[in-house]
Formats: structure tokens, sequence, C-alpha cells
């Protein structure tokens, strides 16, 4: 990987897998050596980790703090009412915790809402006050699309209208930079958001 983005010359690399849960650490491990394997080809470029929960286990979580990414990224995907059906195996407050302890550890963090789940305007407002308490740098909100028949289904298609005005309540409530609109998926525009929060 470390080569692959050397060769490249990237300016920006995000970093990202599978869940890793055959492995004790979550891949904890390996997302750490990838960041510090990476520093060693192509000290200029920038990193960022899209990882996941690691269950709430801390000490895989300081493996990746401990390398020094310069964005902890972790989707927090929808708000704590849908969970269950959307992301049954995790849980909000691990989401949380884990961006709060990067934050705690130094690093920049940031996170990711899908919208059109069935959630309400009043439950993303107020996971972006959770994110706001928690200190949360960056935030990605993006329009929900069913990849496939057997995926949940889309409840509600937001206009782009709707993005922009969640962007500027984001932002209004202490959120550093919010990327919202249909197509913003996690990595959208990920090279300039860590230079608008530098």
């Amino acid at each position: 990987m470390a080569r692959a983005i050397a060769k490249l010359g990237l300016r920006h690399a995000v970093i990202t897998s599978v869940n890793r849960d055959e492995l004790s650490d979550g891949g904890a491990g390996i997302f750490a050596e990838t960041v510090r394997k990476t520093r060693e080809a192509l000290p200029a470029c920038t990193i960022e980790v899209l990882t996941p929960d690691f269950k709430g286990n801390h000490s895989a979580q300081d493996k990746v703090f401990a390398a020094r990414p310069d964005i902890m990224n972790h989707n927090t995907e929808t708000v704590p009412r849908l969970y269950r059906s959307v992301r049954p195996q995790g849980k909000y407050d691990w989401t949380l915790e884990l961006l709060s302890r990067a934050k705690a550890a130094g690093l920049m963090t940031k996170t990711g809402l899908m919208l059109g789940l069935g959630e309400t305007m009043e439950e993303v407002r107020a996971v972006m006050q959770d994110l706001v308490a928690i200190r949360c740098d960056i935030l990605t909100l993006g329009q929900y699309l069913q990849p496939t028949k057997e995926h949940l289904p889309v409840v509600r298609f937001y206009h782009p209208d709707e993005f922009d005005r969640l962007k500027m309540e984001g932002e209004g409530m202490g959120i550093r930079h919010v990327e919202s609109g249909p197509l913003v998926r996690s990595s959208y525009h990920a090279e300039e958001q860590v230079s608008e929060v530098s």
C-alpha cells in the first residue's frame, strides 16, 4: 500500500478496509503499520484512516492513534434509533467514544452520516450536537442509495437545499467543516478538508 501511494505521488491518502473481526485487534495493527510505512515512503502525503469501531476495544484504538494519522475517520452512519437495523454489529456509544478518545489523543476527527434511512431532521440535528460535544472536526452528509434488493430500502430522498441547510446548521453549531450533498461520501473532497480545518 505504501509503495503504491508513493508511486502514485498522492498528496492525500484515505486508508480503509473491510472489517477484520477474525483478528484479535480488529486489524488495528495493520492500519497502524500502513500509516507508518506510508510516512516513510512519502512523508509529504497526508494520511486519513477510515476504521471500524474495533468493538470499543481501547487498546486496538490506541494502536491506530499512536501511528498519528492526520485524520482519524470513523463513520457514525445513522442516528441512534436506527442502529439496530442499519448497523446491527455496532453501537452508537462506541462510535462517539472512539471519536472522543481520538480527539483526546490530539488527532483531527471525522465522521459521516447517510441520510434517507428513516431518520428525522431532529434526530440528525441531535447527532450533530453530540458530535459538537466531542469536538469532531469534520462531518460528511450524503444520500443513502440502496445498493442491492437485499439492502435496506431508501425511505426518503433529500433535496439538495436540505443538504445545504444541514451544512449551515452543523457549522453554525461548531463543527469546523461539514461536507453535505446528495452524492457526498466519506472520502469526497477528502484532501481539501485537511486544508479547511488545519
